[in-house]
This record gives C-alpha cells, structure tokens and sequence, in this order.
C-alpha cells in the first residue's frame, strides 16, 4: 500500500503559523502561560507551534495513552507520566496531536482543573476528528479536521513508526 498525503509540510507548518496568531490574540503578548505538551504524538507539532507564540512560554510535558498499538481508541487512559510542577492559577495551554474520541483530552483537562488548579485551561490540536468524538469536549484552537482517516506523520504514529515523516499521510482502505 502506498502512504498518500493529506497535507503537504509546507501547507502543514504555513497552518501551524496562523494558529499561532490565533493563540496570540487569544492571550496577548504579556501574560505568561504554562504550554503542555501531550507525548509522544504533539511534539512536533507542540515544536513548531510554540516557536511562533509571543508570549511568555513555560513548556512542560505528559505522556497518555488510549491507543496502544492499535488503530483504536481501548477505551481507557494510560496515564505513563503526569509529574508536572505546580499549576495553581497558571494560564495553561495543552497542544494535542489530535482530537478523536476526547477521552484522552477529557482526562487531562479534568486532571488540571482538579488536580492543578489551573486558572484557564485551553486546548489546541493539530486534527479535530469531530466524527469520531464521544464526550462533550471540543479544542479551542485546531489547524485542520479530518475525517475517518487513520494519519501518520510529523508526531502521529503507527504502532510507534512513521513520526519522522515531515507532512500528514494516509493509507487507502480498500473496500472489500
């Protein structure tokens, strides 16, 4: 099967670039905000994103896990590594590779209201795959949707491959 792009790096970083504005209005130039990084899948993402915001950056970074080595969600957050410094009413931004089922974020989001006691919570992500969402959570910055494609690339993986590869791609399912 043969890897097909869905988006090109150059139209992919040049996207990043105008959600970084987005985000920069958002909060202005001064205030400073805590950006978590959700790995292994963001961090390129969270890479080229953070470079463009203008204010203040804090990066911190957790490691969750719903899928495994499966092309599906088990259902269940593993959470790998949640050790973050203290968050009380800090402005907190989590960058997220992509959105499907929102029980991984769902998780995380309760976890710094509870948990942390952030001040304001916000969420962006790379891929909003709104056909796939289960709970009643949605990001508040996102570069692209996606349909019911399984991606890979520049952070997303397949069973721990293909994040190296520097734009989105896709295989073709073939119908039977």
């Amino acid at each position: 099967m043969e890897l097909k792009t869905l988006v090109g790096e150059v139209e992919l970083k040049e996207r990043i670039k105008h959600l970084a504005d987005e985000i920069n209005k958002t909060y202005g130039a001064d205030e400073p905000i805590v950006a978590i990084c959700v790995l292994k899948g963001a961090v390129m993402f969270f890479c080229e994103l953070v470079k463009y915001l203008k204010m203040p950056v804090r990066m911190e970074f957790v490691s969750l896990s719903s899928y495994g080595c499966s092309k599906h969600s088990t259902g269940r957050v593993s959470a790998l590594n949640v050790s973050l410094p203290p968050l009380e009413n800090e402005k907190v931004l989590v960058v997220e590779d992509i959105m499907d089922t929102g029980l991984t974020l769902k998780f995380l989001l309760d976890y710094l209201k509870t948990k942390c006691n952030v001040k304001d919570v916000k969420l962006a992500v790379m891929f909003d795959k709104k056909c796939a969402r289960k709970f009643d959570i949605e990001p508040d910055f996102y570069a692209f949707d996606v349909d019911d494609k399984f991606i890979v690339g520049f952070g997303l993986d397949y069973n721990e491959f293909m994040r190296n590869i520097p734009y989105i791609g896709y295989y073709e399912t073939q119908k039977n």
